[in-house]
């Protein structure tokens, strides 16, 4: 699907679809207001006689409204108009665009840039429909032997009402572009089985990336990960017939003596818990527990694709943890990178012991901010739901630099405690640390 801007009056704009907002109580945007005059006030007819009231995200298709050039006339609810902000406007654009792709129309013109949304400019507003758009046509059949029908609609353009916004609405697009293939490839992997994406896959998907946007690419064996000490992560892939990977990626896109950002994703391409074994309930989607690294491949991907001015290191250490007879056993004591030993508790705590040694390498590097990324507890949701990712920092200022950024991209975080109280709980009578 391809984006552009375009300067055109809606009722005059010669394409298959202008969509064009409503609020509540029926009240017409500006340019649902221009197709209803140049309609001879045919659409607020409709409106008052029932057909429609705004409701946030209803829709309502018209087909060759008389005085309006387009195929297609495509009415979105807005809601409440007091209320509209972030939330609403992604939603409208999504029920827009969900609407505009059920029919059959190969191109689309979308006036809702002109909408207010409070703190928000052009682009972020370009940004959000092109994540829209490829969210409601994201498709993931790779694995049946009938493929879903492609997309008809092929062309979509936001509504510009200056060049000073063409140019904001073009950065956006850009952006958005390159953030949603990096999140389509998070998702692609997430939705792989566990016997296609193994270790291996990863470590693969990861040169292959490197070879397209232009990585430094290095991939750790056992036997380098054995030379490091990485105790802690190898007692995890030991009952696994798969060879654990640990992938190094480089974004260099500043000078060499800028310290770089390093992104941390847990890379547990199956978990049964290991000898703690899980409740078979649900098991299949113990595959979703790599998203953490399919989550920072994805931000190499939007980096590199976005050209960001800065340097960053993606470090994913990937394994399966599964029970066998040579899996670490409940008890058991390992040494980790940093030479700290652990007495694993529980091995269904897997994804801290792969993170300690992945955090340890990251020293190498010299840092400016580490970030690690992880499906680590289901207590997460238990405690803030499905609407936020948990987040653990030592540093104020990272964190609500983190905190920003997920408010700015509706990707929220919210910041749970790390008191010293807590180190009770990993005091060990036979190691250093116990988990």
């Amino acid at each position: 699907m391809e984006f552009n801007t375009k300067f055109a009056m809606p009722e005059k704009h010669q394409v298959a679809c202008v969509a064009a907002g409503v609020f509540e109580s029926r009240k017409l945007s500006d340019a649902a207001d221009a197709l209803d005059k140049a309609a001879h006030g045919q659409i607020r007819e409709l409106l008052r006689s029932g057909d429609m009231d705004g409701k946030m995200g209803s829709t309502r298709l018209l087909y060759r409204v008389p005085g309006v050039a387009a195929e297609r006339v495509l009415l979105v609810g807005l809601g409440r108009e007091k209320e509209f902000g972030e939330k609403q406007y992604r939603d409208c654009a999504r029920a827009a665009l969900a609407a505009v792709q059920e029919t059959g129309a190969r191109d689309a013109c979308l006036y809702f840039a002109e909408l207010h949304v409070p703190d928000r400019d052009a682009a972020w507003k370009a940004r959000q429909l092109v994540l829209a758009a490829a969210d409601v046509t994201y498709r993931f059949d790779r694995m049946k032997s009938k493929k879903a029908e492609e997309t008809s609609l092929l062309h979509v353009a936001i509504s510009a009402a200056s060049k000073r916004d063409a140019a904001a609405l073009e950065r956006g697009m850009r952006e958005g572009s390159a953030i949603a293939a990096g999140m389509t490839l998070a998702r692609d992997l997430g939705n792989l089985p566990a016997n296609v994406c193994t270790p291996t896959y990863l470590a693969d998907t990861s040169v292959k990336l490197g070879r397209e946007w232009k990585l430094a690419v290095e991939v750790l064996e056992q036997k380098d990960m054995e030379k490091l000490g990485m105790g802690s992560l190898l007692s995890v892939t030991r009952g696994s017939h798969q060879p654990p990977k640990f992938v190094i990626l480089r974004y260099s896109g500043a000078g060499r003596k800028d310290r770089p950002v390093v992104l941390v994703g847990k890379g547990i391409t199956f978990d049964t818990g290991g000898i703690s074994i899980k409740p078979s309930a649900e098991m299949d989607e113990m595959k979703f527990d790599m998203c953490g690294a399919a989550s920072v491949l994805g931000a190499l991907r939007a980096a590199a694709e976005l050209g960001l001015k800065l340097n960053v290191v993606g470090l994913v250490p990937a394994c399966e943890n599964m029970p066998g007879g040579a899996a670490t056993k409940p008890g058991d004591i390992v040494s980790s990178m940093s030479g700290q030993t652990i007495e694993i508790l529980n091995t269904d705590a897997e994804g801290r012991l792969i993170l300690a040694d992945a955090l340890s390498y990251a020293e190498r590097f010299e840092p400016q901010a580490v970030v690690d990324i992880a499906t680590l507890t289901r207590a997460c949701v238990v405690a803030l739901g499905h609407v936020c990712s948990g987040l653990y920092a030592n540093k104020d200022g990272l964190a609500d630099e983190v905190q920003a950024a997920g408010a700015e991209s509706l990707d929220r975080v919210w910041r749970l405690p790390l008191w010293e109280d807590y180190q009770e709980q990993l005091k060990s009578n036979f190691a250093d640390f116990a988990t």
